[in-house]
């Protein structure tokens, strides 16, 4: 994986004229996207519509990953999709680099994500996330963490997908850390597949370490960083699932999922 030498945020001389013209577009862009597209959506999203489909998918689900695109777009991300997510239930685990993962991910599937407690209580975000289906998880509990298992074998068994970061953590996108193995027992025990994504940022993910959180920066310092940085690609590339049968092992899915992250991040 490649990554910039400079660290996140750091601007070369000149760097941050070309911020301003970056936030005079997209904080407008930003505006809307909240106060118009946003009610927008929740107005589509009553329950008057939960039958409705969108070709092979319900229509909220639609609308939502819509939504999600449009705000990865403010951001100047232009994405870019590799292979296919899985229909169905599916356990999809991804590397952790920022919060802007999860808009990636729900911009290509829906699906309900295990997440740190401390987003629900992000802006904006985290009012978001609590609507789109997120098992919050409270770090270092193993109670909280019983009952995000518990929640996430009923959703897989009830037909739906759920999205893990099996790091529990970012780690300033210089590196991908060992995934977890336990939060892979959901999948073992539904005895559905696992499928791994992989999530770039900038070509062969130069950008990883702009993208994510720099050393003591918080998430409102993050977003606004952000929201003026020059456009660049944001890729999700779908890889090759795993059965998750019983006799495969959740450690050694763990490993091997891990492994088809890291080859795709070149």
């Amino acid at each position: 994986m490649n990554a910039p030498t400079s660290p996140a945020g750091a601007a070369a001389p000149g760097a941050a004229l070309l911020r301003l013209p970056r936030y005079l577009v997209r904080v407008p862009m930003l505006l809307w996207h909240a106060l118009v597209h946003l009610p927008l959506t929740l107005l589509l999203l009553l329950p008057f519509t939960r039958g409705w489909r969108w070709g092979d998918e319900p229509f909220q689900h639609r609308v939502i990953r819509a939504w999600q695109a449009g705000l990865m777009r403010v951001f100047g991300f232009r994405l870019r999709r590799e292979g296919v997510p899985l229909p169905g239930a599916v356990m999809f685990v991804a590397n952790h680099v920022g919060w802007v993962d999860i808009s990636m991910l729900h911009s290509q599937r829906m699906m309900g994500f295990v997440a740190k407690d401390e987003i629900s209580r992000w802006p904006l975000v985290g009012w978001l996330a609590a609507r789109g289906q997120t098992i919050f998880h409270r770090r270092g509990s193993t109670e909280s963490l019983g009952g995000v298992l518990g929640e996430m074998v009923r959703r897989l068994q009830q037909g739906e997908a759920v999205g893990v970061f099996p790091e529990g953590g970012t780690r300033g996108g210089t590196e991908i850390g060992p995934f977890h193995a336990r939060i892979f027992t959901a999948a073992v025990g539904a005895g559905v597949p696992v499928q791994p994504v992989a999530l770039i940022y900038g070509e062969h993910g130069a950008a990883q370490q702009v993208v994510a959180f720099g050393r003591r920066e918080s998430f409102a310092a993050n977003f606004v960083r952000l929201l003026g940085e020059p456009a660049r690609t944001a890729t999700v590339h779908f890889l090759e699932p795993i059965p998750a049968g019983r006799e495969e092992g959740r450690r050694r899915i763990a490993e091997l999922a891990r492994r088809r992250i890291v080859d795709a991040m070149g």
